[in-house]
């Protein structure tokens, strides 16, 4: 088993993929194809007018995207100071593109001190919780952004689960695949655990497994194809027209690692 990072390896290595790759996608994670699911998905959610808040919103790619598509304002937060400086150069670059209106700061999850409690309508949070190492911070920062929600807000978590990770593993497995290991600077999350640690303040609306049928497509079917036909293809390359066909399926089943959870705070 691979040795887990330490909090500050962890803001060693997100440090060092701001520095790498700009303002890329890439920063926050190479596949880009299942950040532009993850984009269509939350923005479902996303209605006109709303004030919203996006957590560890890394180099702004994603937060861009939602003003894209709706009339929204946005406030992006992250902890990397490196990553606050390519969103804010993202953002200089949209003029008259934006829909809704876009601001960036620096921000720690766990402690949202610079943001009032019942502020916003909507909380987005996409693969940060589970870049905190241990549970207890995982749950503080999970409260925190329960804190800042207004009554009835919406809390839009999308992370990597266990359940989901065991689940595409043992489909794998079945086939002669090798198992998929989590990084090590990630603590995937135990779907349930969180539901249950976070019930007094939210209630789950939704538990949407919206990449099932991307992963199967690209974690399964697409390694078995190479292996079968001998071809010299990458299966971990993202931007290959297979990730793409499969980004556009509706999902089926459980096999996804990444699912939204979405929670209403209670009033």
């Amino acid at each position: 088993m691979t040795e887990k990072f330490s909090i500050e390896q962890i803001h060693e290595y997100w440090t060092g993929q701001a520095l790498k790759y700009g303002q890329s996608s890439a920063a926050s994670w190479s596949d880009r194809m299942a950040i532009e699911l993850e984009i269509r998905e939350i923005s479902k959610h996303l209605a006109d007018g709303d004030q919203v808040l996006d957590v560890g919103c890394a180099n702004g790619y994603s937060t861009i995207q939602f003003a894209t598509k709706k009339r929204i304002r946005i406030r992006g937060l992250d902890y990397i100071w490196e990553m606050i400086e390519q969103a804010r150069l993202q953002l200089s670059k949209m003029s008259g593109k934006l829909l809704g209106t876009v601001e960036f700061d620096t921000g720690d999850v766990t402690a949202l001190d610079g943001e009032p409690s019942g502020t916003y309508d909507k909380v987005v949070v996409t693969r940060v919780i589970i870049n905190l190492g241990e549970w207890s911070r995982q749950l503080k920062g999970l409260r925190e952004c329960a804190r800042v929600l207004k009554p009835g807000g919406i809390f839009l978590l999308s992370e990597a689960t266990l359940q989901g990770w065991h689940r595409l593993n043992s489909f794998r497995q079945e086939w002669g695949l090798p198992a998929i290991p989590m990084p090590p600077f990630n603590r995937y999350l135990d779907q349930e655990q969180v539901i249950e640690a976070v019930s007094r303040d939210l209630q789950l609306v939704e538990l949407v497994d919206f990449s099932s049928t991307y992963y199967v497509g690209t974690r399964v079917l697409k390694p078995l194809f190479i292996h079968a036909l001998g071809a010299k293809i990458d299966p971990a390359n993202p931007d290959m027209e297979w990730n793409r066909w499969f980004a556009q399926l509706p999902s089926y089943g459980d096999y996804g690692t990444q699912k939204l959870f979405v929670f209403r705070r209670s009033p």
